[in-house]
């Protein structure tokens, strides 16, 4: 028996419920894992919202990553022994696996063993993040040293890794942020500008920092009436790239920067990624590079125990973490 956290309702955080189920032995190409630790991310949060891509089948089990032990490989898992560290890439369904449990199965397809520098709680944290944002900037915007990415929604874990891999490539990262009780752990970050939107007008901004050309890749999660300013503010044939769609209201375009600048305008997921053998490949061996280098380096916001899966969640929704937020499972 284990203790893994399962929700029979859509709702609030307080549809979640910590149980004690049995955990059975990993079947072909799967591994069971005793869980250090956990990364959330907004996805898992939709999901039990009843607003994610797939609707729940309850009872439904959550949770895209995890941090720790091999505890059992299935038959065909070669890669993989009895003791490895190992983390999980949300790579399957949350119909099919949740990682939010002391022990827990994933296939053996979304595991690898991770950097041995990095703690479980860093560990916990690395893949969603840094795969959804290599994904649209490596995958789709074919991201260069001569870019300058603007990037609404800069304090969460995707804007963060944004922030690292576009200077990774060497190129040139504008922060967004709505107030500027972040602006400084922005800079800190990586960050070449940041825009504070409340106090500072964003086309012209963008303009005055990059000389009028516009910036070159936009990276937003937000889309509504603010995304018609991030296409006023690129540059002609941009790049702009949806990864969410944060704002309750309607998204609006402004049709002659449309005409006149002809932007590329596509949407991007992580499974386009991580549902690919090979992309995923070159993906996990890009964030290794880079986690190697110290280009990368997860930022985690706040830890919780277990016991408040609850209180993560809550905290999670209020939008006020910079960088990730993580559970400790506190496994011995």
């Amino acid at each position: 028996m284990s203790r893994i956290v399962q929700f029979s309702e859509i709702g609030a955080p307080e549809v979640l419920k910590i149980v004690d189920a049995d955990v059975p032995a990993p079947k072909a190409s799967e591994v069971r894992i005793r869980v250090k630790a956990l990364g959330l991310n907004r996805a898992e949060s939709m999901f039990r919202s009843g607003k994610y891509a797939e609707y729940p089948k309850f009872p439904a089990k959550l949770g895209y990553e995890a941090a720790g032990i091999v505890d059992a490989v299935g038959s065909g898992v070669t890669q993989f022994k009895v003791g490895d560290a190992v983390s999980v890439v949300p790579a399957f369904s949350l119909n099919q696996y949740g990682m939010y449990g002391e022990l827990v199965l994933a296939p053996a397809h979304a595991v690898v063993k991770h950097p041995a520098n990095l703690s479980f709680e860093e560990a916990a944290a690395i893949w969603m993040m840094y795969l959804t944002a290599y994904d649209a900037l490596i995958g789709t915007a074919k991201l260069t040293k001569s870019d300058t990415v603007l990037i609404p929604a800069a304090s969460s874990s995707v804007g963060i890794a944004a922030i690292q891999i576009t200077n990774q490539v060497g190129a040139k990262p504008i922060a967004l942020t709505r107030t500027s009780a972040k602006k400084e752990q922005l800079l800190k970050a990586g960050a070449a500008h940041v825009i504070v939107t409340d106090e500072q007008e964003i086309v012209a901004e963008v303009a005055r920092i990059t000389g009028g050309k516009g910036a070159t890749v936009v990276y937003d999660p937000v889309g509504g009436p603010t995304f018609a300013k991030l296409v006023s503010a690129s540059a002609p044939g941009a790049r702009i790239i949806l990864y969410g769609a944060l704002s309750p209201e309607p998204t609006t375009l402004p049709l002659l920067d449309m005409i006149f600048k002809r932007p590329i305008i596509t949407g991007a997921m992580i499974m386009t990624t991580s549902g690919d053998p090979a992309a995923l490949k070159k993906g996990i061996e890009f964030v290794a590079d880079g986690l190697k280098s110290g280009a990368l380096k997860p930022i985690i916001a706040k830890v919780f125990p277990f016991d408040q899966i609850v209180e993560s969640h809550r905290y999670l929704e209020a939008n006020q973490q910079f960088g990730k937020v993580v559970v400790s499972v506190g496994q011995g």
